[in-house]
């Protein structure tokens, strides 16, 4: 499970990217600014107390474990659209995830000393779905600007954090139903996204062999003509 959380969002990066096909704009930025709020991190500890019970075990959730890690990232690569240090096509969800790769070291060695296997399992995923989902409903709302999208967009990234959070609540109480459902829900924007890109990348490779099928069959029967 160690090599789990270890691993996960680097090797996830990979593929998003494959997937994505997004420029590598921000890299450097990403990997900086994730070093320092690691570094943050690992002085100053959680902001809520992880012994809490009831609300504050769910606050200190969506805080510290699963929510607040993706946001913040998130809010700074808008920050840098903003400012133009980012071009605006930039890859939001390629940011957040170079970001979390080393805060997702440390806690891999963070959360293995006291056993905490849904730590290690489920808060990796919970990050991906974040960054990825929301970063496809900016890309949604940005390149279809119908008014519906782009509510139904911020809708959707405003549930997005309380449904994760809830998952890792669910999940650490024994709630087990309640943490599939919300689980399931928060990977629903990605898995479509991502369906829909392979989808895509599926016709196009399909469109180009009919091409070059096509110049192939021109190229013969010019030359027995």
């Amino acid at each position: 499970m160690i090599f789990f959380c270890l691993l996960w969002i680097p090797l996830f990066f990979a593929f998003w990217r494959s997937v994505s096909n997004a420029e590598g704009y921000g890299i450097g930025w990403a990997l900086f600014l994730g070093i320092v709020y690691t570094t943050l991190q690992y002085f100053f500890g959680p902001f809520i107390d992880p012994g809490s019970f009831g609300l504050y075990r769910w606050l200190g959730g969506f805080v510290d474990i699963v929510c607040v890690p993706v946001l913040i990232p998130l809010v700074i690569c808008l920050l840098l659209i903003a400012v133009r240090a980012l071009p605006g096509n930039a890859d939001i969800g390629g940011f957040i995830l170079l970001w979390l790769v080393p805060l997702s070291a440390f806690r891999s060695m963070d959360w293995y000393s006291p056993g905490l296997p849904i730590k290690l399992v489920l808060v990796p995923v919970l990050w991906t779905a974040l960054a990825t989902g929301i970063s496809a409903l900016f890309f949604l709302a940005r390149t279809r600007p119908k008014w519906y999208n782009i509510v139904l967009a911020a809708l959707v990234i405003a549930v997005m954090p309380f449904v994760a959070a809830t998952a890792w609540w669910a999940f650490y109480v024994h709630q087990t139903l309640i943490g599939y459902v919300c689980l399931i829900t928060s990977l629903i924007p990605l898995t479509v996204w991502v369906v829909g890109k392979i989808i895509s990348k599926f016709r196009e490779t399909n469109n180009i062999e009919q091409i070059t099928e096509g110049i192939l069959h021109s190229f013969a029967h010019d030359r027995k003509g």
